[in-house]
């Protein structure tokens, strides 16, 4: 074999050498110039040198593409079942199910009856490696077992579907500001509904923490890794207060997570949210396993002004998971601020990751960012900071007790504040002009009252930390 090595015929190169060219570059401007600071204030550096004995994060398997999910948020279930098996039919490996209410409703969800989800799924072969995602709201959770249902009205096993079956309590409490019970009492309904599932034989896993109704909201990355994080050990302690050994309660739970149009931030919290579950594993004596994680990119930065700019920040958020080793992506259509997408959006939406997997091979090389010493030096910064966020929450007695105590709400507003400045296009046109769409769901009274702690000195604290 001939080796041929292009670097060959250049003379070696090291940092001194590099930095007087870009001092000659900048002309006399100062050279701090070159580093940037994330929202959670972690500095990032123009150049970092090779992590030295660095390990790959343990995740989706080389060579295992993920899978390319896309949403089913149509109100009418025949027309859903026919865009399900467009999907399918054109790349799709996957489908998530949009319940009204969920944190994924950004407008127009499938009904959560099961009528509705019998028409749906109707010649859909649930035990053929379709892969089944349910985003549910709590008025929605009966959903899933609609779902179960209808697997066993059609005599399929339960082991043989790939359903994932997306309960998640807390990240409803914090996209609506309000829940109708306290978590005490939600808890065993929530350990119920799970057992009854994994009773009946489906493998889940059942339960997600979600991070997407923070990021969502206007959260940094650490903020969305901390609720995700304390969501999920609230999930774990309430499956094991009902009977259910930790070694399976942890295989219960998967993580949802928002990738945007920030590359190196969105491949570097895909790496921490594995590091950081693996430290609560191992916290509670058990060893680490890959937990699945599954991306969506993300509604904050969709615009509706040029949306054809959203095909650009699709696409890098979507590489930026697969680098970052999501287990499963799903990629909002180009149009979806406007409205419900039409075929085109939804089929650049597909394709966006079939050629990611079909022509770049991103899926063949496990962790590929790892050894970077910019991805390592970040990922280790944003697992300290995370977890310094999720210790607060803890703190706190846990992610319900610190959304009533207005101390993530606190922390979220002061977050938009600090973005206010970067989304305003046109001067002083008002935030109703900006180009990005900002959820704007969290209660205004909770805001009201966390803002009020802040100035009293109590409770919501700074969002970054000091």
């Amino acid at each position: 074999m001939v080796e041929l090595s292009l670097a060959r015929g250049f003379p070696p190169a090291d940092e001194a050498a590099w930095k007087a060219l870009v001092e000659e570059a900048l002309k006399g401007a100062p050279f701090a110039g070159l580093r940037s600071t994330s929202y959670d204030g972690i500095v990032i550096d123009p150049l970092y040198r090779r992590a030295q004995n660095a390990t790959r994060v343990e995740g989706r398997p080389a060579g295992q593409p993920w899978a390319v999910m896309q949403r089913i948020d149509l109100a009418d279930p025949k027309a859903a079942n026919a865009q399900i098996l467009d999907d399918l039919m054109n790349g799709a490996s996957g489908e998530t199910l949009v319940f009204q209410g969920a944190i994924g409703d950004y407008g127009s969800a499938l009904p959560a009856t099961g009528a509705a989800i019998s028409a749906a799924l109707d010649n859909i072969y649930l035990d053929a490696g379709v892969a089944i995602d349910l985003d549910l709201s709590m008025p929605s959770k009966d959903a899933a077992g609609l779902l179960a249902t209808l697997v066993k009205a059609r005599g399929l096993g339960p082991k043989d579907c790939t359903i994932r079956f997306g309960f998640g309590p807390l990240g409803g409490m914090a996209l609506n500001g309000h829940s109708p019970l306290p978590w005490k009492d939600i808890a065993p309904i929530f350990a119920g509904l799970v057992s009854d599932l994994a009773g009946q034989g489906f493998a889940g896993p059942f339960a997600v923490a979600d991070g997407r109704v923070i990021h969502a909201a206007g959260g940094s990355e650490a903020q969305e890794l901390a609720f995700a994080l304390a969501s999920a050990v609230a999930y774990l302690r309430a499956l094991e207060q009902s009977g259910i050994a930790l070694d399976d309660a942890r295989r219960f739970i998967y993580f949802r997570l928002a990738a945007d149009q920030d590359q190196f931030l969105t491949i570097v919290k895909f790496r921490a949210v594995r590091k950081l579950w693996a430290r609560v594993e191992e916290a509670c004596g058990l060893k680490p396993l890959p937990a699945f994680v599954a991306a969506e990119t993300a509604w904050r930065m969709m615009t509706k002004r040029d949306p054809h700019g959203n095909i650009v920040r699709g696409t890098i958020a979507a590489f930026a998971a697969a680098i970052g080793g999501a287990d499963a992506i799903t990629v909002l259509p180009f149009s979806a601020a406007l409205g419900v997408p039409d075929a085109f959006a939804r089929r650049i939406a597909r394709n966006t990751q079939t050629i990611l997997i079909e022509e770049a091979n991103i899926h063949r090389v496990a962790d590929p960012a790892a050894g970077s010493g910019a991805i390592e030096a970040l990922t280790d910064a944003l697992c300290e900071t995370a977890w310094w966020f999720m210790q607060r929450i803890e703190t706190a007695g846990g992610v319900a007790e610190a959304l009533l105590a207005g101390i993530l709400v606190g922390q979220l507003f002061r977050r938009v504040l600090e973005l206010l400045p970067g989304l305003r296009c046109r001067g002083d046109a008002g935030l109703l002009e900006q180009r990005l769409v900002v959820v704007q769901r969290i209660d205004v009274d909770l805001v009201g009252n966390a803002v009020e702690r802040a100035a009293d000195g109590g409770g919501a604290g700074d969002a970054r930390r000091p």
